[in-house]
């Protein structure tokens, strides 16, 4: 294995992928077009097992160090309501995010780019408040995953949108087709460096693209499966599952480039 100062080259940005694009079996108007590629590779989260971090020299912070936006109010509330459940056994910021009153100084507006004004998690010592650092004795990592955990929830069920969603990528538009019909397209694919715009370029490390981050022992379509019911309903889930599935048996054509070097390189098997 590299030392935890090596980094693996990342793979390339532009390659050859394999899309599959068909109808909800729930409704009619919603099509799901999805990347296989991707949700075929063997992409898993590396947290706290050789993450890099996207700033350097920060490595235990892994994708946390610049806070989480918030997709919308609801979000903010379910998550600020999910945090009222955090003690200071649990969340090692829990007593520099006592506000005034009962509400958890927990949000700030982002001031700088096109994000101007939009809400996301107070950032507190290099990073999101939520974050607890190596040595706190509940334990390292993000307070609100490990509730989730230690309450039976899913992790989606407690930390904001973003932090669950990533790095799966879902983009939602009302097609109109020739015949005048409108159909509801969700396009499921890899949040790579580009889904951050133009700062996503200049990010110490991201995973997508590295083979350090492509061993996981399962498709990702599988071990992201409870993510992916979330974004596009679980009966379209079932039909994406198995036309995944079934392609995997024939074999890709365009297998992910970081799951192959990491396979070529004897981190995985069975592609």
């Amino acid at each position: 294995m590299p030392s935890p100062d090596h980094i693996v080259a990342e793979t390339p940005l532009d390659f050859a992928r394999e899309w599959i694009e068909f109808t909800d079996p729930a409704d009619a108007t919603h099509r799901v077009r999805a990347d296989l590629t991707w949700l075929c590779s063997r992409w898993t989260c590396i947290f706290g097992r050789g993450c890099h971090g996207v700033e350097p020299g920060r490595p235990d912070d892994g994708c946390c160090s610049h806070g989480a936006f918030f997709s919308d109010k609801a979000d903010e509330k379910r998550v600020r309501r999910i945090a009222a459940e955090l003690t200071p056994e649990d969340w090692q910021y829990a007593p520099a995010a006592k506000g005034k009153g009962k509400k958890l100084d927990v949000v700030e507006r982002d001031s700088v780019g096109d994000e101007e004004n939009r809400l996301r998690t107070r950032r507190i010592d290099g990073a999101c408040i939520y974050l607890n650092r190596p040595g706190f004795a509940g334990g390292e990592g993000c307070a609100l995953h490990a509730l989730a955990l230690r309450t039976g929830r899913h992790p989606l069920e407690t930390k904001p949108e973003v932090c669950w969603q990533l790095p799966v990528r879902r983009e939602q538009e009302w097609v109109q087709r020739p015949d005048e019909t409108k159909v509801l397209l969700s396009t499921v694919g890899e949040f790579d460096r580009r889904g951050w715009g133009e700062g996503g370029h200049d990010l110490h490390w991201w995973c997508t693209s590295s083979p350090e981050a492509h061993v996981g022992a399962e498709a990702m379509y599988v071990s992201y499966g409870p993510e992916l019911i979330a974004l596009i309903g679980e009966a379209a889930y079932d039909e994406l599952a198995r036309v995944c599935a079934d392609r995997l048996k024939l074999g890709l054509v365009a297998v992910h480039p970081a799951t192959a070097a990491a396979a070529a390189a004897g981190q995985i098997s069975n592609l």
